[in-house]
């Protein structure tokens, strides 16, 4: 069964009198628990083709189908409930919120949902080597743990999708290597995993290799 099926979407950016083509005639399909990189430069389109299959973003034209409905023209409330019971997040940038300790900032998507699910999430932070550290602020913790917990807080409402962008960007190699390890352990339990990345090293941990360039998808061999 797919869990996403993109068909020839495009996406027009307005500035001022410009219009820019982020992404122009994708088509694409991901089965479930498929392991897919999506590579390319710089202004590829990438992160907006990223977005668009996140339900972050809706395409200007074309279809977007999600475990095989038609999300491409849902208001943003249904979006927002779909996206939180249906797909994590993990980025570049870690996106924890300071203030919080790493087992509040797990549990953060639970309270859109209207729950809290504290085992739940011990039981995550433990799984990726911090229930030690639980209680700490992302100020003190490395940029390994701080990424440690953006997964757990990806998997805490148990997404079938986990979207990655650029998980390991901002981390040294050896830390790296250890966050996509834990990446493949999730493939292996059924994830289905999109990983955005520039990094070919990455990208070979995935079972298919997706490239695009100036907002369309290439051919196979294609580079």
């Amino acid at each position: 069964m797919e869990a996403l099926r993109l068909e020839k979407v495009w996406k027009v950016y307005k500035m001022g009198s410009v219009e820019v083509e982020a992404l122009r005639g994708v088509s694409l399909k991901i089965e479930r628990g498929e392991f897919v990189a999506i590579m390319g430069p710089s202004g590829s389109g990438k992160s907006t083709l990223m977005n668009i299959m996140g339900l972050l973003d809706t395409p200007t034209r074309g279809k977007v189908y999600l475990m095989g409905r038609d999300v491409s023209r849902l208001g943003e409330d249904e979006l927002a409930e779909i996206r939180g019971k249906t797909v994590g997040f993990v980025f570049q940038r870690f996106n924890l919120l300071p203030y919080l300790t790493a087992l509040e900032n797990v549990l953060l998507p639970t309270l859109f949902l209207g729950e809290k699910r504290e085992d739940r999430a011990r039981e995550l932070l433990e799984a990726v080597g911090l229930g030690h550290r639980i209680h700490h602020l992302p100020s003190q913790l490395s940029g390994g743990e701080q990424q440690r917990v953006a997964i757990a807080r990806a998997l805490i409402n148990d997404p079938e999708i986990i979207l990655a962008d650029e998980p390991t960007g901002n981390l040294d190699s050896k830390t790296g290597k250890q966050i996509m390890e834990i990446f493949r352990d999730l493939h292996k339990k059924g994830k289905t995993l999109i990983l955005v990345t520039h990094d070919e090293e990455v990208a070979g941990y995935a079972e298919r290799v997706v490239r695009i360039r100036d907002g369309r998808i290439l051919s196979p061999g294609e580079h």
